[in-house]
């Protein structure tokens, strides 16, 4: 019997858009991955030279043989397939849960400006996701509505998952991100009973992201955003 989630119904990111099927963090991607059903969203940010939030995976721009930090280029100077967040609001409305890594730390303020300044329900609708725990708590005085994630593997932690729990909700973070391989269902239903979401990424087939729904999580990462949907869809009632 499927262990009960506490996100009803469970999230389904589009891993940097619909990446399976269109360029990767583009608003070609993530329009398409909401045409085939995503509830959410999920990308990277970092902060031009400028102080614009835009959404890329990797940071650099330019050619192999010079790479230049995106932190070092003027908006107006990036390729024109890198979009703002401020591009992605006004291209797919608000409609849609979305996940965010900040890649560059100096980001996460202009980020929560954006989705504020778009609408209470873009700000409420954030989930702002990083892997160094005392970072991703440094950034509640920011915002009282968006979701703090810890993205974490479990090999990594320095105790058990119930300090690991424990320490997230005593440092008012909202989820942990695992990948797909780190959960079982006794391992979500322990950070359910800290009241923390579960998510997992990189659930690219529908046998994983099906395990997954079964134990109870409340969101999952995938590229192809037609088998995370069939599978999100048959749980619907």
């Amino acid at each position: 019997m499927p262990l009960p989630s506490l996100r009803r119904p469970p999230i389904g990111f589009a891993h940097r858009g619909a990446r399976a099927h269109a360029p990767e963090n583009t608003l070609e991607a993530f329009e398409l991955a909401l045409r085939l059903g995503a509830t959410g969203l999920e990308t990277d940010a970092w902060i031009t030279a400028d102080g614009v939030a835009v959404l890329d995976h990797d940071g650099v721009v330019g050619g192999l043989l010079r790479r230049t930090p995106i932190r070092q280029v003027a908006h107006a100077d990036l390729p024109d397939h890198i979009p703002t967040l401020r591009q992605l609001f006004e291209t797919c409305g608000t409609g849609f849960e979305l996940s965010i890594d900040i890649k560059d730390d100096a980001a996460v303020a202009e980020v929560v400006a954006v989705a504020r300044d778009v609408g209470p329900e873009a700000e409420s609708a954030l989930w702002l996701c990083h892997p160094d725990l005392d970072v991703v708590a440094s950034w509640r005085p920011l915002s009282s509505v968006a979701k703090l994630v810890h993205s974490t593997r479990l090999r990594a932690l320095p105790g058990s998952p119930e300090q690991h729990a424990a320490a997230l909700a005593a440092a008012g973070i909202d989820a942990v991100n695992l990948h797909q391989r780190d959960w079982s269902g006794g391992n979500i239903t322990l950070y359910h009973r800290f009241e923390l979401f579960a998510l997992g990424w990189d659930a690219q087939f529908e046998r994983i992201i099906d395990d997954l729904l079964d134990g109870g999580i409340d969101g999952v990462f995938s590229d192809h955003v037609d088998r995370m949907m069939a599978c999100l869809d048959r749980r619907l009632p």
